[in-house]
């Protein structure tokens, strides 16, 4: 994604509307650089940033303060709905206890979430997760290993309490 072009769109699309005005918010995320597909929704206030590659695929809603930050890839797959304030990212830290500070080298490491997830409010997708399709994370959960599809998880960190096949 370009970073400049991003900031850009994330700053004229904070002042439009809200729930309003997508097929403008798609056109301008898609020239930063964005696969952003048909009918997406992105609410004015969600926020995305960073360098790598963002995918989101047909009809996925991105709610109220999301943050999505990529420095690698994410791809979020078709007829997902993003609750409001959920973070999604790419980037961490190594633990280095003997350096300067805790929290050393850069690490990040791709993000898929598959078509037709529910990303419930308040929650966090760490780097490395990957969720097949139709999966439900529970409000409020912290989610950082990756689950097979049709799976109800949740909690901190987020666990299986239901599969739904």
């Amino acid at each position: 994604m370009n970073s400049k072009m991003l900031y850009i769109a994330g700053l004229i699309s904070s002042i439009l509307p809200e729930t309003r005005c997508f097929g403008l918010k798609r056109w301008l995320y898609s020239k930063a650089g964005v696969e952003i597909g048909l009918n997406v929704r992105i609410c004015s206030s969600a926020m995305i940033i960073g360098s790598g590659r963002l995918s989101i695929g047909d009809n996925t809603w991105v709610g109220h303060r999301c943050l999505i930050s990529s420095s690698s890839e994410i791809k979020i797959g078709a007829n997902c709905d993003i609750a409001p304030n959920v973070y999604i990212g790419t980037g961490t830290h190594a633990i280095t206890p003997d350096d300067v500070k805790i929290g050393g080298k850069e690490l990040s490491a791709d993000v898929c979430i598959g078509a037709g997830c529910w990303i419930c409010a308040n929650s966090v997708i760490l780097p490395g997760v990957t969720l097949g399709d139709k999966c439900i994370v529970a409000a409020g959960s912290v989610v950082k290993q990756s689950y097979d599809g049709f799976s109800i998880i949740a909690g901190i960190p987020a666990n299986l309490k239901k599969s739904l096949k």
